[in-house]
């Protein structure tokens, strides 16, 4: 009986095993995750890097320009030596190096809105990498994180949710009701098939890539502060107080500076943090640890100066929330909208097209992630400018809350 049990026993391991990686794969390519955390990731730091622009424009000519100090030959030569390319010296032109600075603006503009998202990450990237390698000696650990993060986002689909693209695929569903002219054939379904699975299995990479990122970030930047002697006895933060290059407001420094046991504390909760993080991601613990984060980059971005390096981080974060979260907060929204007196505005209703809610099920079924919607009247018949007409039904509860504009007709 016991070499039975002991033959046993490496069996059950394989079973065991094989059960993983059969979850690990079907995690993998069942279905493409965080989509709304990463559109949120789009949405950051496509607005971060618009208003970086925007907010360099009258300088950017001594910045990136011809009339910067470190020329277009001399990033050539470093070009040559480091492998790096950039866009912006391919002219010495004032007019070029004016084009390229509108495209990047526009093409930071329609990154965030979500237009053409395929097309529009690539070139964002493109733009990130070519200023950030015009101007490398004049780059932070900000900069450095908004390259990696706009490398990642090409491989995920972020333009899924809350863009014009998720739009413009919403009103085409909504437009093909019926079925199709034409059923497509075996060859085509199977080639569907697999070009959505790699889409999934590209998109779940990127994410994997994104999350394992900020945690190798925040847990060698706390495994180098606890070799620091300043950051061992409590006096790191004091020092950074008393730097000229970050008190923006050197009254508030001072203040601050004066409670030296509170800084003490923060220093310590700080390396505690970013040691941990790594390894509380799976459980309950990450909400109070990203709620600790999130109050520290805000105090960094207002006490140290260092708005785009605080705003990056926050919104690397992000990429650790549940879509569940994000899928609450537009009812929350509207609820504390409502309270405070303000103009609600009613959940999404298309012109011209109705919005079936999902009845039941679980929250993360289909219904629920991806609303169905069909024309009012007609087939995607265009809504007519003119007065409407609201049918309700003649039942007691469902009347007042299942009544749809149709357009007259």
């Amino acid at each position: 009986m016991g070499n039975e049990q002991i033959r046993a026993l490496p069996a059950t391991a394989h079973h065991r095993l094989l059960a993983r990686t059969d979850a690990l794969w079907a995690l993998l390519t069942g279905r493409p995750v965080s989509l709304y955390a990463t559109a949120v990731l789009r949405i950051g730091y496509g607005l971060l890097y618009l208003v970086f622009l925007l907010r360099e424009f009258p300088h950017r000519n001594e910045i990136w320009g011809p009339g910067s100090p470190w020329t277009p030959a001399l990033a050539a030569q470093l070009f040559n030596q480091t492998g790096w390319y950039s866009f912006l010296i391919v002219s010495d032109s004032r007019g070029y190096f004016e084009c390229c600075y509108v495209l990047a603006l526009v093409t930071s503009a329609l990154f965030t809105l979500g237009w053409r998202t395929r097309a529009t990450s690539v070139l964002f990237a493109a733009v990130v990498a070519s200023f950030h390698a015009r101007a490398i000696f004049m780059t932070d650990g900000g900069d450095n994180l908004v390259l990696l993060m706009s490398l990642y986002l090409v491989l995920t689909a972020c333009g899924r949710r809350w863009s014009l693209d998720a739009r413009r695929e919403r009103i085409r569903s909504a437009r093909a009701d019926g079925p199709p002219a034409r059923a497509p054939g075996p060859a085509a379904r199977r080639l569907r098939e697999a070009r959505a699975t790699l889409t999934t299995v590209v998109h779940n990479c990127g994410v994997l890539v994104i999350t394992a990122q900020v945690c190798l970030l925040y847990g060698s930047a706390g495994l180098y502060k606890v070799q620091g002697s300043f950051w061992n006895d409590g006096t790191a933060l004091h020092y950074v107080l008393n730097l000229e290059l970050f008190q923006p407001w050197p009254a508030v420094s001072h203040l601050v500076d004066q409670y030296p046991l509170v800084m003490t504390v923060f220093g310590y909760l700080t390396v505690l943090t970013q040691v941990a993080f790594p390894f509380v991601l799976f459980g309950r613990l990450k909400y109070p640890v990203l709620t600790v984060l999130l109050g520290m980059h805000l105090a960094i971005a207002v006490v140290l100066g260092l708005p785009l390096f605080s705003g990056t981080m926050i919104i690397a974060d992000a990429v650790f929330l549940p879509d569940r979260f994000y899928t609450s907060l537009p009812p929350l929204l509207r609820r504390a909208a409502r309270r405070c007196g303000l103009p609600a505005r009613a959940p999404r209703q298309g012109t011209g097209f109705v919005s079936v809610p999902a009845q039941g099920g679980h929250p993360e079924s289909r219904e629920e992630r991806d609303p169905v919607t069909r024309p009012a009247r007609g087939r995607g018949a265009p809504s007519p400018s003119g007065p409407t007409v609201t049918e309700q039904r003649p039942t007691g509860a469902a009347r007042s809350r299942s009544h749809r504009s149709v357009p007259e007709r």
